[in-house]
């Protein structure tokens, strides 16, 4: 594996301003087109699973981090109150009280659950400066997070359609995780009283049920409750969370969250929390190390680059460029062929463009590996590399490992 920090500046995906501050890079063109492709694919996930998205603001009264428990038992990684208007405000470390509150907006029914609740939102932690490093620990975080709000009986089929998310998505981006870890609570105050036992066996069991093999370790939960954690290794074996399940019996309550039960009385929902890829800045830097640049099609910044032979072939360059649509391509002209080939070897496609193939109209396209495929006619050469790009899906047909989403 590759060194994240170092290879993600040489390729210009990322870098970083003492005037902005450590812990906080930036994103450059290349970059961005990694992230955004990520996030949508992330959210087309989620949309086929059942998942209604939401956006919420990334400051939050002092209360509301008081009533959620964040103030108590997670506040030496907060910043700091912002006095303002005669109000506390703080930047949220965490979405889910916000969630929370989007769940109370208005009266619920046990016909809605589970509801899924996702959000692809930003959110601050206080880190210390001495471990901070690259894209895998900042003080910025944009965090693929979910909230489900279930009956007690729904809980555990959560638990198993979240894990399954995980690893289709892990499949999707050649992640293989180092190990799952059953982090349960261990001695000390930064823990909440209540359900951690309940919770536990529930998470223990989907697991037990899943065939996955998991280290159980005390220490290491949510302040409100046990989760498990889906472990990666960076290439100096280094290991860090980068997607989580939790159960959480604490916030609901905290919050006074209800719906109405078929028997028409009022019940408290269950508070599954749920993170597909973790934050985008430590899913991208764990993609940069394992593919080491070379980024799945439907990932790479530059799909398909076009090798004119000489300024003759320029127009016709051109004329391609303007008919790759939604394709992500640009036009190499400068140096000599073989440089530009070798400067472009991560990208998915190159094209060289000669006389023959601008008299003819035809695309002869040169693989990542350095295998080629026989020129075609134009528009079958763009429509093949289109579709050698697109993202993976998802079904929902029959099969699915996905809980059905309630009607309404």
């Amino acid at each position: 594996m590759h060194d994240h920090r170092k290879l993600g500046r040489e390729l210009g995906l990322f870098g970083s301003d003492p005037l902005i501050g450590a812990g906080l890079p930036y994103w450059l063109p290349d970059g961005a087109v990694v992230r955004h492709s990520l996030e949508e694919y992330v959210r087309g996930l989620e949309r086929r699973a059942g998942y209604r998205h939401v956006h919420s603001p990334v400051l939050g009264k002092r209360e509301l981090y008081e009533i959620s428990g964040h103030w108590a038992h997670y506040r030496d990684d907060m910043y700091p109150p912002m006095d303002v208007g005669g109000e506390q405000l703080v930047l949220r470390p965490s979405l889910c009280p916000h969630h929370a509150l989007i769940y109370r907006s208005r009266g619920r029914s046990h016909r809605e659950l589970p509801l899924r609740i996702a959000e692809l939102g930003g959110m601050y932690r206080s880190e210390l400066s001495g471990v901070l490093g690259g894209l895998g620990r900042v003080r910025a975080i944009q965090l693929n997070d979910a909230h489900i709000f279930c009956a007690l009986d729904q809980v555990e089929a959560e638990v198993d359609a979240a894990l399954a998310l995980i690893r289709q998505a892990y499949d999707a981006l050649g992640i293989s995780p180092a190990r799952y870890r059953l982090s349960l609570p261990g001695d000390g105050g930064k823990y909440v009283a209540g359900n951690g036992d309940r919770a536990a066996e529930m998470l223990r069991s989907v697991l037990d049920r899943s065939g996955l093999a998991y280290d159980a370790v005390e220490g290491e939960a949510a302040f409100y409750g046990p989760k498990i954690d889906v472990q990666v290794a960076d290439g100096a074996g280094r290991e860090s969370t980068l997607s989580t399940v939790q159960v959480d019996f604490h916030q609901p309550a905290r919050f006074g969250l209800e719906y109405v039960g078929a028997d028409a009385a009022k019940h408290r929902p269950v508070m599954v929390h749920r993170s597909i890829i973790g934050s985008v800045e430590r899913a991208v830097a764990q993609l940069i190390e394992v593919h080491g640049g070379a980024f799945p099609a439907w990932l790479a910044p530059v799909q398909l680059r076009l090798l004119p032979l000489s300024d003759a072939e320029l127009p016709y360059a051109r004329e391609v460029l303007d008919r790759c649509g939604d394709l992500r391509a640009e036009i190499a002209a400068e140096g000599s062929l073989g440089a530009r080939i070798r400067d472009g070897r991560l990208a998915p496609f190159q094209a060289v463009l000669g006389p023959e193939e601008a008299a003819s109209e035809r695309l002869s396209l040169r693989l990542r590996d350095g295998s080629r495929l026989d020129g075609r006619p134009l528009a079958d050469a763009l429509a093949w590399v289109r579709a050698e790009s697109s993202p993976p899906s998802a079904s929902r047909g029959p099969g699915s490992c996905f809980p059905a989403a309630p009607s309404r």
